[in-house]
């Protein structure tokens, strides 16, 4: 949806080429190393937008190659932006890959638990260190909103590390607890009598 919508907010400043969009929008999100947006999606969203009546294609372009193509919000695309603005956002914390794996780890056996944590910790002071080199190169006078979307990164990166340090602390506790399961049920029709 970010995406989406944030090429919405971009035509809603005036009308632009696609690839005017993925210059702005990797502008906006603090450069190609913070979200590295491809050229490919900012055009096939621009085709779901098109189709779903939130924006409008210059006609007198309609020969030309996608990236010469001017794009306009339409007052549909307004009211949809109206509504995002108006949303919160939601993120998914209990998606974490790390701690997919981890739990795999415990169920198979496959791969020592302390050592993925190790090497997950590992990186993440890696990042940590990237990101605070990188924030005292800029200037809080220019900017400014790049610096507080570090500021994010980094607070999550700590939370992170946090939360290794617990999980680390309990593991032998994690170990003796039995591995999560899905609860069988029968398939196929149930039988007459059931339901």
């Amino acid at each position: 949806m970010s995406v989406r919508n944030a090429i919405l907010g971009l035509l809603s400043q005036r009308s632009r080429y696609g690839y005017e969009l993925l210059q702005a929008f990797q502008a906006l999100a603090g450069g190609r190393e913070t979200w590295n947006l491809k050229p490919a999606q900012v055009y096939t969203t621009l085709l779901r937008l098109k189709e779903s009546g939130l924006i409008t294609e210059d006609e007198s372009a309609a020969g030309e190659t996608p990236e010469k193509r001017r794009y306009a919000i339409t007052p549909a695309g307004q009211e949809e932006l109206r509504r995002w603005f108006e949303s919160p956002v939601r993120a998914e914390p209990q998606r974490d890959e790390f701690f997919l794996k981890l739990m795999l780890a415990l169920a198979t056996g496959q791969a020592d638990p302390r050592r993925l944590i190790y090497t997950q910790r590992a990186s993440l002071f890696q990042e940590l260190h990237r990101l605070a080199a990188l924030r005292m190169t800029l200037d809080p006078s220019t900017s400014l909103a790049h610096i507080l979307l570090l500021d994010q990164a980094v607070m999550h990166l700590e939370a992170d590390l946090r939360w290794l340090d617990m999980i680390e602390a309990r593991l032998d506790e994690v170990r003796k607890q039995p591995v999560p399961e899905p609860e069988l049920r029968p398939r196929g029709r149930p039988t007459k009598g059931e339901k």
